[in-house]
């Protein structure tokens, strides 16, 4: 290798920090196209959110980032500094499930556990926006997120059970 293309790949890695899950965080030796799924899963160790078609289809990367649902596998990280990132891991206090993961296990709504991270995000920035969704408002805002095991039936129930739970019980 040349010391010209060892500088030019020197060059392509980066430091920078990120704010996920209310803390900042380093991110070291990152290469200017990884994606926000990448970085938090293999540089910053949040395994919970999960890659499986890196296209933006199947939701299973679904993160917050300034309040709004992403995908994490097409967003840049580098473009993501200085906002606020949530991951499935920062949604409740460490150690506890949230109501939605609580719900979502009452309903039998989690089979394998892959799809579940995702569709837990899409519940929490749905409920956010609208805490009395219809049953449509709910299909449609899960419709990014694809599940091969549960039927989508049960994962419905569980965002109703959320949203009735929270109007006896306002946060």
């Amino acid at each position: 290798m040349s010391a010209s293309s060892s500088a030019a790949g020197a060059a392509e890695h980066q430091f920078f920090q990120l704010h996920v899950n209310g803390q900042t965080r380093d991110v070291a030796d990152s290469w200017n196209g990884e994606s926000l799924l990448f970085v938090l899963r293999e540089r910053l160790g949040l395994l919970g959110s999960k890659g499986a078609c890196e296209q933006g289809e199947c939701g299973s990367c679904s993160v917050l980032v300034d309040g709004a649902l992403v995908c994490g596998c097409l967003v840049l990280a580098a473009s993501a500094v200085g906002q606020e990132i949530v991951t499935i891991e920062g949604i409740a206090p460490h150690g506890s499930p949230s109501d939605v993961q609580l719900a979502f296990v009452e309903a039998g709504a989690v089979q394998c556990g892959f799809c579940t991270p995702g569709l837990i995000m899409a519940t929490h920035a749905l409920l956010e926006r609208s805490p009395e969704p219809s049953e449509l408002e709910i299909r449609e805002e899960l419709s990014g997120n694809v599940c091969r095991c549960t039927g989508y039936g049960r994962i419905i129930d569980a965002v109703q059970r959320v949203a009735v739970a929270r109007r006896e019980v306002p946060r």
